[in-house]
C-alpha cells in the first residue's frame, strides 16, 4: 500500500443517513464539557502545548501489560491513550504495528479483552481519556450499537477506525454519540475537498490528520507543507486538530506543536519499548514520553 487514502478506502460496510433517498446531515456537535477528551485538550492548551496521545497495542507484549504501560505512559506525560485493538490486516499501520499486532493475536487478545482492560484501568483510579483505535470488522461482528454501548460501559471516550470513509459511517456515528463515545476521522494530505467536507460535517472530538502519504511508522523527517496542510483544515472546523504518522523524537514535537492541538505516537514508542525485560517496560515507557514531552 503506496497512500494512506487506500487505508480509509470504501469498506463497503454500512449505510449512509438518508430522507427521502437524499443524504442527511449528520447530528449537530455539541459541546461537551464532562468529556474527558475535551477536558484534555483544555489543559494541554492552557498550558501552552500540544497535548500527547502515546499509543500501545492492547496485549502487547505479553497479555497484562497494557495495563502496566498505560498508567506509566501518564506519569511520563501522556494527556490522551490510544489503546490498539489488534486485527489480523491492519492497512493503515507499518511493520511495527502489524508485528505487535500479530503478537498481541496470538496473545489471545481479543476486542471483548479489551473491554475488560479499560474497566479494570478505570477500577484502578485511571482518569485520563482512552481510545480503542482499531478496524471496522471486528466492530461491526461485535455489533455497533452493542459495541458502542459496552464501550462507554468500560470507560472508553472514543473510536478510531482508519478503515471506516466517513460516507459510510453514520450507523457507528449514530451508536457512539448515542453512547457519548467521540468517532474520530482521519484525514489524509491526499484527501479531497469532497473527502474533507464529508468528515468535517461529522467531526467530534478531534480531527486526526495523517502527516504523510503511506502507513503508520517513524520517520526521520516530516513533511515540509504541514502548514499549508494544517491551515486548509482548520479553515473547515473549530474542532482539535492531532497530528500522527511519522511522529518520533522530541524535534518532531517541537516542529509540530505550535500547530497541532494534539500530537500522536505510535510506532517509535512501541520500538522502544520492543524486547525491553518485563520488569523495565513501565519505566522505559515512562522516560520515553517524558522525552517527548520535554520534562
Amino acid at each position: 500500500m503506496s497512500n494512506v487514502e487506500i487505508g480509509i478506502r470504501e469498506s463497503g460496510f454500512g449505510t449512509s443517513r438518508t430522507i427521502d433517498g437524499k443524504p442527511a446531515a449528520p447530528p449537530p456537535r455539541i459541546p461537551n464539557p464532562e468529556s474527558r477528551i475535551e477536558q484534555a485538550f483544555a489543559r494541554a492548551k492552557a498550558e501552552n502545548r500540544a497535548a500527547l496521545i502515546p499509543y500501545v497495542t492492547l496485549g502487547w507484549p505479553e497479555l497484562g501489560d497494557t495495563e502496566r504501560l498505560v498508567p506509566a505512559i501518564i506519569a511520563g506525560g501522556g494527556d490522551i491513550i490510544e489503546i490498539g485493538l489488534p486485527f489480523s490486516d491492519p492497512i493503515a499501520d507499518g511493520p511495527t504495528i502489524q508485528r505487535t499486532n500479530q503478537k498481541a493475536l496470538e496473545n489471545g487478545v481479543t476486542p471483548t479483552y479489551g473491554l475488560e482492560v479499560a474497566r479494570r484501568l478505570r477500577a484502578n483510579g485511571v482518569e485520563a481519556p482512552l481510545l480503542f483505535m482499531g478496524y471496522y470488522n471486528p466492530v461491526f461482528s461485535y455489533g455497533l450499537t452493542e459495541f458502542a454501548a459496552a464501550c462507554a460501559d468500560a470507560g472508553i471516550d472514543g473510536l478510531i477506525i482508519p478503515d471506516l470513509p466517513p460516507e459510510e459511517s453514520d450507523p457507528l456515528l449514530d451508536a457512539c454519540l448515542a453512547n457519548g463515545l467521540n468517532l474520530i476521522y482521519l484525514i489524509a494530505p491526499t484527501s479531497t475537498p469532497e473527502r474533507v467536507e464529508a468528515v468535517i460535517e461529522r467531526a467530534n472530538g478531534f480531527v486526526y490528520l495523517i502527516s504523510l502519504t503511506g502507513v503508520t511508522g517513524a520517520r526521520s523527517e516530516l513533511s515540509a507543507n504541514l502548514a499549508e496542510y494544517v491551515a486548509r483544515v482548520r479553515r473547515e472546523t473549530d474542532l482539535p486538530l492531532v497530528i500522527g504518522f511519522g511522529i518520533s523524537a522530541r524535534a518532531h514535537v517541537e516542529q509540530v506543536e505550535p500547530l497541532f492541538d494534539g500530537i500522536v505516537c505510535a510506532s517509535a514508542l512501541l520500538n522502544r519499548l520492543d524486547g525491553v525485560p518485563s520488569d523495565e517496560l513501565p519505566r522505559v515507557a515512562r522516560e520515553f514520553v517524558e522525552g517527548l514531552r520535554g520534562t
